[in-house]
């Protein structure tokens, strides 16, 4: 019934569209000083967060915090794979704002949607 995610969606960057869906590579790292993301490492992006790594914790508490930089609710996100480990996937749905590393990417002209070229 459902199309069958593809874990290399993203080719050579951390990212890709899928549709309106934002698939992202991360690289987890628990029990950090504070929730952040920081920058690309090969083709995972390091996400920090403060919640230990207890029964899937931080990963709930990384959902929680990504959908706030993301302008979606922690339901819009889904842990594609990794809940109990650092290499993650995650799928947004319909992301309202993007973190600065998304915006910084050389190959990528209009990262909400190829066909908004009005200029």
């Amino acid at each position: 019934m459902t199309q069958k995610k593809s874990r290399n969606l993203t080719g050579d960057s951390f990212f890709a569209w899928d549709g309106d869906v934002l698939v992202v590579n991360i690289l987890g790292k628990p029990s950090a000083s504070k929730d952040a993301i920081g920058k690309p490492f090969g083709k995972q992006l390091k996400v920090s967060v403060a919640a230990a790594p207890v029964a899937g914790r931080a990963t709930d508490h990384m959902v929680r915090f990504l959908a706030t930089q993301f302008g979606v609710t922690a339901a819009d996100i889904e842990v594609v794979f990794g809940r109990m480990n650092v290499n993650k996937q995650i799928r947004i749905k319909a992301p309202t704002q993007l973190p600065a590393v998304f915006t910084k990417q050389p190959d990528q002209s209009s990262l909400f949607s190829s066909n908004d070229s009005d200029d």
